[in-house]
C-alpha cells in the first residue's frame, strides 16, 4: 500500500533531483522537516518496497516504479496548482501550499476532470511544466539563473522554486513572478544584482537569484 507519508516521499526525491540536489537522508530531512531517524525508517520502507535504492555512498534513487509514483503526484499536485490559479483566481505565491494540502485528497475520478479540463501541457502559477525538469533540461531550452544573467541585459521570468513561501512572498514584492520583464543595471562587488522591475529599481542577492529561471527578452522596449 501507497500511503501519504511514502508519497510524499517519492515526490521530494523526484523533485530534489529535479532541482539538481544531491538526494541523501539529510537532505530529505531538510526537504520534508523530518528527523533524521524518520528519514532513514521511511527509505528503509521504500527500499523494502522496492521504491527506491539506495547507493553505497548513501545517495537514494527511485527505481522505476517509485518513479512512475512519483510523476503521478507531481501531475496531480501540478493540476490542483492550475485549478486554484485559472479557476479560482488564488495568488500565484500561495498555490503550491494549498496543493500540498489538497494532493492526497483528490480522487483518480476528480483527477480526469482536471486534466481535461485544464490539459497536461500547462505551466503552473510558478511557471513550471507539469513534468520536473532538471537544470540541464531548462537550459536546453533556453532559460539560464537570474544569477548567471548579463548585466545591460533584458529577461523575462520563466519558472521560480517553488517550495519556498517567504522566497516567493519576497519576490513578487519587488516585481519578480513568472512573466514579469526585468533588466539586469549591475552585478555588484557583493553579488548581488541591481535590477529595474515593476517596482523600480531593486537589488536581489545571489541566494534568490538563483532560484529565478530568466529567458532573454525579445522586446526590451515593451
Amino acid at each position: 500500500m501507497i500511503t501519504v507519508s511514502k508519497e510524499d516521499y517519492l515526490k521530494a526525491i523526484l523533485e530534489a533531483e529535479s532541482e539538481g540536489e544531491s538526494v541523501i537522508s539529510a537532505r530529505l530531512a531538510d526537504w520534508l522537516k523530518v528527523s533524521a531517524p524518520a528519514v532513514t525508517m521511511a527509505v528503509r520502507r521504500l527500499r523494502k518496497d522496492g521504491l527506491v535504492r539506495v547507493q553505497a555512498d548513501g545517495h537514494v534513487r527511485l527505481t522505476a516504479a517509485g518513479r512512475k509514483i512519483a510523476r503521478k503526484l507531481t501531475l496531480r499536485h501540478h493540476l490542483i496548482e492550475r485549478m486554484l490559479a485559472e479557476l479560482f483566481g488564488m495568488e500565484w505565491w500561495k498555490v503550491h501550499d494549498e496543493a500540498e494540502r489538497l494532493e492526497h485528497a483528490v480522487s483518480p475520478d476528480f483527477e480526469a476532470k482536471l486534466l481535461a479540463k485544464l490539459g497536461k501541457r500547462g505551466i503552473c502559477p510558478h511557471g513550471n511544466l507539469s513534468e520536473m525538469e532538471s537544470p540541464a533540461s531548462r537550459r536546453r531550452r533556453g532559460l539560464q539563473l537570474l544569477a548567471d544573467a548579463s548585466p545591460g541585459s533584458s529577461y523575462a521570468v520563466s519558472g521560480i522554486y517553488e517550495r519556498d513561501r517567504r522566497l516567493l512572498e519576497f519576490l513578487e514584492a519587488r516585481g519578480i513572478r513568472p512573466g514579469a520583464k526585468l533588466r539586469i543595471l549591475e552585478r555588484n562587488y557583493d553579488q548581488t544584482l541591481t535590477l529595474s522591475t515593476r517596482t523600480g529599481n531593486i537589488s536581489l542577492g545571489r541566494a534568490a537569484a538563483e532560484r529565478v529561471w530568466v529567458s532573454a527578452d525579445p522586446h526590451p522596449s515593451r
